[in-house]
């Protein structure tokens, strides 16, 4: 959980200390406590970028300013550029003028809400999205899923899963899919369908597909290998990475909008199959 620490000797910056539960009398669901020396971290990185222009650029999106400058001094630690905003208007905007790597937004934003934000950033965007969210609440992260959320994580939370989850999501545009570009070179065709590899895009008869990061990262790791029934387990590890930690029916969420996207009919998909009893692979278009 959260605790604040103050500032190191000889430095404006607070430095968070060792996690651990939240001692008693602290606030809940991941409120920052503050020490008496402690400076107000809601000012820290808003509206500015930290690190040069070569360090992967992560935007918070949360309107509680201290948790949100807790979270962007961790990203800064990691060595990412960071940027703090505060509602759901100036998060869009950010998007649209500092063209993020990740996203990170939170769910519970004022004027416009964490879901709204992410189905328009996904208009213009291909950024990836990780949902902060109070409650572990399914619905919620079905509806973040199908606005065009990567992945989520639930309030009150480790700052090193975010970190780790941010890890991880960079990751992924660097693999791949499962790390190459398979015997068929930087082009596949299946059917209808071509994925160019090398651009990570997509069309469906000629026409491009407007796939979120983690649905072309599904694309690119089942047509690898497109004879091969790839369990949740192994899709997981390949698109979200070993380390991640969830439910696994989050692989079901994102299969159902990538057929949504190829207008595959679920009863008879010709993209995407269902093997009953181990998970998905390639249809043949």
């Amino acid at each position: 959980m959260f605790e604040w620490g103050g500032p190191p000797a000889g430095t404006g910056r607070a430095a968070p200390v060792a996690e651990g539960p939240v001692a008693e009398g602290a606030v809940a669901e991941g409120a920052v406590a503050v020490g008496p020396a402690g400076p107000d971290p809601a000012s820290y990185g808003q509206g500015m970028e930290t690190h040069d222009d070569s360090s992967p650029r992560i935007l918070v999106v949360d309107d509680e300013k201290a948790l949100a400058g807790m979270v962007a001094s961790y990203m800064e630690r990691a060595g990412y550029a960071t940027r703090l905003e505060h509602t759901g208007p100036a998060g869009l905007a950010a998007v649209r003028s500092w063209s993020p790597d990740v996203v990170i937004l939170d769910l519970g934003l004022p004027e416009m809400d964490g879901m709204e934000v992410c189905r328009r950033l996904r208009t213009f965007s291909d950024a990836y999205v990780i949902m902060l969210t109070a409650r572990d609440d399914e619905f919620d992260t079905l509806m973040g899923f199908s606005a065009g959320a990567d992945d989520y994580v639930t309030k009150p939370f480790s700052t090193r899963t975010l970190v780790s989850r941010v890890q991880a999501v960079l990751r992924r545009s660097r693999a791949g899919g499962l790390g190459g570009t398979g015997a068929d070179g930087l082009e596949r065709v299946v059917g209808g369908l071509r994925i160019d590899v090398a651009a990570h895009e997509a069309f469906l008869d000629g026409e491009p597909l407007a796939l979120t990061p983690t649905e072309m990262s599904l694309l690119l790791t089942l047509s690898e290998r497109p004879k091969w029934a790839f369990s949740r387990r192994q899709l997981l590890d390949a698109v979200w990475g070993e380390h991640w930690v969830g439910d696994d029916h989050i692989v079901d969420v994102h299969v159902a909008n990538l057929r949504r996207k190829l207008r595959d009919d679920p009863a008879r998909p010709h993209y995407v199959l269902t093997v009953r009893g181990v998970g998905y692979r390639m249809g043949q278009g």
